[in-house]
């Protein structure tokens, strides 16, 4: 059977920095808690681009045939 995948997909990546925002916007938070939360979202973030730089190569790949951009007349 394979291994399920570790890495978080782009949406639930999306979804886990709504829910950091919500907490940090909370007045209740304690300030450790919002380090934490701060530090969780760059990590969040960081690889929500990576996501995004691996998505707009691949699509940059399809897009050329022969090593060169495809362009319609």
């Amino acid at each position: 059977m394979p291994k399920k995948s570790t890495v978080p997909t782009f949406a639930e990546t999306l979804s886990q920095l709504e829910a950091l925002t919500t907490r940090l916007e909370d007045p209740e938070t304690s300030l450790e808690q919002s380090l934490q939360d701060f530090e969780q979202g760059v990590q969040l973030i960081r690889q929500a681009q990576q996501a995004l730089q691996t998505a707009e190569q691949k699509v940059q790949l399809l897009l050329e045939k022969d090593g060169k951009p495809v362009t319609q007349a």
